[in-house]
């Protein structure tokens, strides 16, 4: 698991329905963050109409996330990112489609570290599969299956590009199953 005590800058990405949070910190606190309005179910509605998609509407949501990643660049330098962390239901999902789960195992995939090339493979076949194979799938939440291509689509992006900013240096991810919120709740019932 993470160093609490590690002064290398974490990415905390919390991947939701309609936005898309990046905060950046280490164990000092939060040093910069930024929301951008790139979701599952926004990005899904936008641009991801055929199931399953097709390349032109893959290439259209593609360039909205970099557009959205760009964005977060004017404010949070994600070139100095040491560690990823992602939170939120499609990152889960996508960890527990790497493992091939036979089920949502929460103890599996907290804390689970893959490796960049395995979450793009995950994502890329979700965002393939056709709707009926992913709502079959045993970890897939029925309110998840229409959008978790998209989600699929933003996280391996996200992945992609952070690898690219940091020269390599983020060649992984760290699922958790806690959220944003369950920080915030813990920092204020600390002071």
């Amino acid at each position: 698991m993470l160093d609490p005590d590690s002064r290398e800058p974490i990415l905390v990405i919390d991947l939701g329905g309609g936005s898309t949070e990046f905060v950046l910190g280490d164990s000092n606190g939060v040093t910069a963050a930024r929301s951008v309005d790139v979701g599952c179910v926004r990005l899904t509605e936008r641009h991801l109409h055929s199931d399953p998609p097709t390349s032109a509407e893959i290439a259209a949501a593609t360039a909205d996330v970099d557009a959205a990643i760009d964005s977060v660049l004017t404010s949070v330098p994600l070139d100095s990112v040491a560690t990823v962390v992602g939170v939120a239901g499609s990152v889960t999902t996508i960890t527990a489609h790497a493992l091939k789960l036979d089920s949502y195992q929460r103890d599996v995939i907290h804390a689970a570290e893959l490796p960049a090339s395995e979450i793009a493979a995950a994502a890329g076949d979700l965002l393939q599969l056709p709707r009926a194979r992913r709502a079959g799938l045993p970890y897939m939440h029925p309110g998840r299956v229409d959008v978790i291509g998209s989600g699929a689509l933003i996280w391996r992006r996200v992945i992609e590009r952070l690898g690219g900013l940091t020269g390599g240096r983020v060649g992984s991810a760290v699922t958790s199953e806690h959220d944003i919120l369950d920080g915030i709740a813990l920092s204020i019932r600390s002071n």
